[in-house]
């Protein structure tokens, strides 16, 4: 049978093993993790809003009943192109076709203080770790006698003014408002959240009037918004800032940066602009022959319309991989292959309960409108008919008092298994 394999089962590679199963084709899927995550939904683990599982579902529930659909959980470390393999953790996978759909992981420009100490918010492992951290800094804060010691423990700061950084700013503002007074009385109006930008306005990528609306919103939260202030260093608990400013703290959020994750035997040429690999217009990677690239590993060259690419967001991916998918099917019937075009469906980020921004074409809006919209928009796209209710549940109960009982610190040990 001709072999799809498909590395990385985030939004993109699902989304395209979900659109060959009726293809006749033999899929194998090879990821890191034996689940799905929903990135979106990320920051809300990280503020203890939601449970890790909500927000993740097992890759072998969803392809249950598909008998030549396969899931491997492996490590991917190069491609041999001659023998049309992949070397994994696992052992030696063959392809006829091989779709890179291993997505970004967080850019720290090469900053080793800041790799080192700062906290990453793009996985779910990741939230989870940030999840412990903030909560350990509230307990700490809650019993440090030293003035100056505790507020570095009060002390929030977030790097990064995209929709991620956005986000975040508002959780915890939230937190800061309906959770510490109630469950820290004691550190009420201590708690500080600085949200450090290094552009001119927030949602660089959203018009400047949805900016400005989600500044002033935050503002009104009670964040400390801070544009054009670009983080060059931070060690011994102190974030440095390039105009000479300083802020104390024991928590640094990093989502300033995406870059693409990486995989051997990829010619150098083929390699673009924060590791993208460089594709076609119809998503072949740039001199390799049946090796495609989806969402954000993928940078498509010769659309008039995205000379520099096109952004690294949930559409694209899913609409590439629509269109790979595609294509693979038709080449196999000898048919002409389709180039993919982007359609802009919109942008949105929340800010906080009835607080959010939306563009959707020419219409560009914020409040509650904006917010109930968001809602609904991740809610369906969210798998299992289970994670959909747990999460709804969860925003209902959020919305109307706050007494979650996910606040835990948790620190699972792990055994390696014996070989």
């Amino acid at each position: 049978m001709t072999r799809v394999v498909i590395v990385g089962a985030g939004l993109g590679g699902l989304e395209l093993a979900m659109r060959l199963r009726k293809s006749g084709f033999q899929v194998v899927i090879v990821d890191k993790n034996n689940y799905n995550q929903f990135p979106p939904l990320i920051y809300q683990v990280a503020s203890a809003g939601l449970e890790p599982s909500s927000i993740s579902f097992p890759l072998r529930r969803i392809f249950q009943g598909y008998k030549q659909y396969f899931c491997r959980m492996a490590e991917v470390k190069d491609i041999d192109v001659k023998e049309k393999a992949i070397h994994t953790s696992v052992g030696t996978i063959h392809y006829n076709y091989l779709v890179l759909a291993m997505g970004g992981t967080t850019n720290f420009f090469g900053n080793e203080d800041i790799e080192r100490h700062a906290l990453p918010m793009k996985t779910v492992e990741d939230a989870m770790a940030l999840r412990n951290h903030i909560l350990l800094a509230l307990e700490r804060a809650e019993t440090e006698e030293d003035a100056e010691k505790r507020q570095k423990y009060m002390n929030f700061v977030i790097v990064g003014g995209g929709p991620s950084g956005v986000e975040i700013a508002g959780a915890l503002a939230e937190m800061k408002k309906d959770i510490v007074p109630k469950d820290y009385p004691d550190l009420a109006d201590r708690m500080h959240i600085y949200l450090l930008n290094s552009g001119d306005r927030l949602l660089k990528a959203m018009d400047a009037a949805s900016s400005a609306t989600a500044e002033r919103d935050l503002k009104q939260m009670g964040v400390h918004v801070r544009n054009g202030w670009r983080v060059t260093d931070y060690k011994d608990n102190v974030v440095s800032v390039g105009n000479g400013e300083t802020i104390e703290s024991t928590t640094v959020i990093w989502v300033s940066g995406i870059k693409a994750n990486s995989i051997g035997g990829v010619p150098q040429e083929s390699v673009g602009h924060a590791g993208r690999l460089l594709t076609d217009r119809f998503n072949r990677v740039k001199g390799m022959d049946d090796v495609f690239a989806i969402g954000d590993q993928s940078l498509v060259e010769g659309d008039p319309d995205w000379p520099l690419g096109h952004p690294q967001l949930a559409q694209v991916a899913l609409q590439q991989a629509d269109n790979v998918a595609c294509n693979i099917m038709r080449k196999e019937e000898g048919k002409e292959l389709k180039p993919f075009t982007y359609k802009d469906l919109g942008t949105m980020a929340t800010i906080g309960r009835k607080h959010a921004v939306a563009e959707i074409g020419k219409a560009k809006f914020g409040g509650l409108f904006a917010w109930l919209l968001w809602l609904v928009v991740h809610l369906r796209s969210i798998l299992g008919v289970k994670n959909k209710f747990i999460v709804l549940l969860n925003w209902i109960w959020n919305y109307f008092n706050y007494k979650q009982s996910l606040r835990l610190v948790l620190r699972p040990k792990q055994r390696p298994l014996e070989e």
